[in-house]
């Protein structure tokens, strides 16, 4: 592709690397590619996020690849981004934080289960933009769904009959997600209320669900700010970001006897492998568990 061509002339020329260097490169950069096609698929660099590159370093640590090529993959990739960041064709480099650790140190973060129950308390408000924002978190924990598809959701996509959406995932790849009964209640109170009263500020006329305070279709990076405004009201530390949700799905569905491949189908993962991730971050919890609570460690 053009950017990685125009990348590896880059390095011959500006460089002055070898042959033997450039096509190492080259390498590691179609390896990273063929593993987002076939893990949800590839739809730029600029589109890569903190998901991808956790994945893709989990699967390299399950081929059991020497700590010296995981490293030389990583710089590879370092490398191509800050040529990318440099000649303004991507914002951020996703592998900026990545460090070549255990596989365990990258694992997704999640909330437990009393955090997400203290995170629901800051929406139990009545006004349009508390209905807005009770749904939206319902959504997002209820159904794992990434946060770019929840902005993306119309109207037409959810059938409160069978309590199913239509999701349009990666790749193009569509999926039905059933949502649970409390998400049903809190998306038919701001349909019916909270969304018509924020449309009718600037009579926005459009089928997308979720809207900002104008009543126009919020974005992912405005769903990135909700979260963290109703993160900074509870009493957790830290850091919320919205794959957060969709990792603590996946990880409470596992911890309470999930099947694998439903939870598979569920986030719209091409590969197992991928869903795989959980299963370990699922290990971690038990593990710090048994450390935490078994007599003989106390």
């Amino acid at each position: 592709m053009k950017q990685v061509n125009e990348f590896l002339q880059y390095l011959l020329v500006e460089r002055h690397y070898s042959a033997e260097t450039k096509k190492a490169y080259e390498e590691d950069i179609n390896e990273f590619i063929d593993f987002l096609k076939n893990n949800g698929g590839f739809k730029g660099f600029n589109h890569v996020d903190q998901l991808d590159v956790e994945t893709y370093l989990s699967s390299l640590n399950d081929r059991q690849l020497a700590r010296a090529s995981v490293s030389r993959k990583l710089s590879s990739l370092r490398s191509l981004y800050r040529y990318l960041i440099k000649v303004g064709e991507a914002k951020t480099d996703p592998f900026e934080l990545v460090e070549t650790r255990k596989t365990h140190d990258h694992l997704p973060q999640f909330f437990y289960e009393p955090e997400i129950a203290e995170l629901f308390k800051t929406v139990q408000g009545k006004t349009p933009l508390d209905q807005r924002n009770c749904a939206l978190l319902e959504v997002l924990y209820d159904t794992g769904v990434r946060v770019s598809e929840c902005a993306n959701l119309t109207l037409s996509q959810l059938d409160f009959e069978l309590e199913v959406m239509l999701v349009h995932g990666k790749g193009n790849k569509d999926r039905y997600v059933p949502f649970g009964g409390l998400a049903a209640d809190a998306l038919r109170t701001y349909i019916d209320d909270g969304r018509k009263t924020l449309m009718a500020k600037l009579d926005e006329r459009h089928d997308k669900v979720f809207v900002n305070q104008h009543g126009k279709p919020i974005t992912s990076r405005g769903i990135e700010y909700i979260l963290d405004q109703l993160f900074k009201q509870t009493s957790l530390t830290g850091k919320i970001h919205p794959h957060m949700l969709r990792h603590s799905f996946a990880t409470h569905m596992l911890d309470h006897g999930a099947d694998l491949r439903s939870v598979q189908e569920l986030l719209g993962h091409a590969s197992l492998s991928t869903t795989q991730i959980y299963t370990h971050l699922s290990t971690e919890h038990l593990k710090a568990d048994y450390m935490k609570y078994f007599p003989k460690h106390n």
